[in-house]
Order: structure tokens, then C-alpha cells, then sequence
């Protein structure tokens, strides 16, 4: 368990808390239970790994406030919208026999014990956090699902996962999926022609060869240089002379 060191803000103006910033702390507010709410400041850099991690909302940590140390869940985190900062933070109290809401995330385990993605199939997660409702003592860090024997078209169920004494999910209407394992997609390509291999000729929507069309307009030009020569060959007619007509008897 993560121990957290809190230290109490005075003030809780803007301008404070934005002085707080500046000085590596992050304001936060601490409130649940049968105590007041509380206005504290955690060190940034002891909680910073923290905060990145998917467990963050669901981790049990212990805070270390006037001398007194009690157990709290973080239930919100603001940011700030430019350099993604942390900015704010709540922390509620745990309370012993009270029973909490949360949003767990799902861990996978045993991938190459899956027959079915040995196979080339797909992990197809459907849910990556579950909402249970567990003690306040008893809060799990994560759901584990084991895929050891799963073939492709499994469907993985909330009923085949093994959750403690006293842990529910808040649907109880239905055995809902929390993933499958799905035939891989494949997308075959078209088959490319040998290299050299021509189509054949007058085929529906194959055009001829270069060197084939080539051929058939230098069989045209020949033809029409033939027409040419034949044409040059030929003189033209020779005028013949006009006939003597005889002359008239007179």
C-alpha cells in the first residue's frame, strides 16, 4: 500500500492554491466518514507515477494527516487542459463495513496458453473496466481473466471470472461479455501475372501489349506507304491528239 504524506491548507483562494502549484504540491480535498472535510496538499512527486497508472481511481492508499493515519480512495483528478498537469484532487475516507462503487480494471493473463490466438485469432476486449461493488475493506486492484484453453469464437464471461467474497458487479440483469477471441482478419490480394505473360487478345477488360498495339500501327504506316508508292507509280493520262474530221464535199 502507497503512503501519502497530506499537509493542511490555510487558504484556499486561487491565488493560494495556484502558489501551491508553483511550489511542486497539489491541492486536495479529503472528505467521507463521520469526520469534517478536510483541505490538504499532497507532494506532486510522490504521486505523480500514481496518478498516471490505470488503477489510480480504484487503489487503496494510506494518508498520513496530523499524525494520524487512515486509509482513502481517490475519486476524482482535475487537470489542468494546457500542460495536462494534475491540478486537484479528491480523496475519500474508507470506512469499515460500508460498501463502495468502482470502476476496476481488467487484467489478461496467459496469452500463449489461447489456442486460438496461437492460431492467428484476435483478442477482442469488449470491457477494460468493470463496475463492482465491493467492502471498503476489501477493494481489488484489478479483475483477472485467464485465457489458458480459449479458442477462437470464445466468448469471455463475467460469470467465468473468480471474484471474492462479497464482490459483485453492479449489472446483475445479464451475463454480459467482457471479450472474445475472433477469427483474424485477412485481406487476400488480387494475383499479379507472370512477369512477361500477355493477356490474351479481345479479353473483357484486358488492353493489348505495348510491342502488340506497336506491331499493329507499324502494320498500318506499311500499309499506307504501299498506298503511297502505288499512287507515285502511276503517270498521269497523256492527252491524245485531237481527230482530223474530213473535209466536207463541196
Amino acid at each position: 500500500m502507497d503512503n501519502l504524506k497530506a499537509i493542511k491548507r490555510e487558504n484556499t483562494s486561487t491565488g493560494s492554491n495556484n502558489k501551491l502549484r508553483s511550489e511542486g504540491l497539489i491541492p486536495a480535498i479529503l472528505y467521507g466518514g463521520k469526520e469534517a472535510n478536510q483541505n490538504i496538499s499532497i507532494e506532486k512527486k510522490d504521486i505523480k507515477s500514481l496518478i498516471n497508472s490505470d488503477t489510480f481511481l480504484s487503489k487503496v492508499l494510506e494518508l498520513d494527516f496530523n499524525g494520524k493515519k487512515e486509509k482513502v480512495i481517490p475519486r476524482d483528478v482535475a487537470f489542468n487542459v494546457i500542460s495536462e498537469e494534475p491540478i486537484h484532487i479528491d480523496f475519500m475516507r474508507i470506512v469499515a463495513g460500508k460498501k463502495i462503487v468502482l470502476d476496476i480494471p481488467v487484467k489478461f493473463l496467459n496469452h500463449p496458453d489461447s489456442p486460438g490466438l496461437k492460431r492467428g485469432g484476435v483478442l477482442n476486449i469488449v470491457r477494460r473496466k468493470i463496475e463492482l461493488k465491493c467492502p471498503a475493506e476489501n477493494i481489488p486492484d484489478e479483475i483477472i481473466v485467464d485465457l489458458t484453453g480459449t479458442d477462437i469464437g470464445t466468448s469471455i464471461k463475467i460469470s467465468s471470472v473468480k471474484l471474492e467474497e462479497n464482490i459483485v458487479p453492479t449489472i446483475t440483469d445479464r451475463d454480459f461479455v467482457i471479450a472474445t477471441v475472433a477469427s483474424p482478419t485477412v485481406i487476400k490480394e488480387p494475383e499479379k501475372p507472370a512477369e512477361g505473360e500477355v493477356p490474351a487478345e479481345g479479353a473483357e477488360g484486358e488492353t493489348p501489349a505495348d510491342g502488340v498495339e506497336a506491331a499493329a500501327k507499324e502494320g498500318d504506316g506499311t500499309k499506307k506507304d504501299e498506298k503511297t508508292k502505288e499512287s507515285a507509280d502511276k503517270k498521269p493520262d497523256e492527252k491524245k491528239p485531237p481527230e482530223k474530221k474530213p473535209a466536207e464535199k463541196k
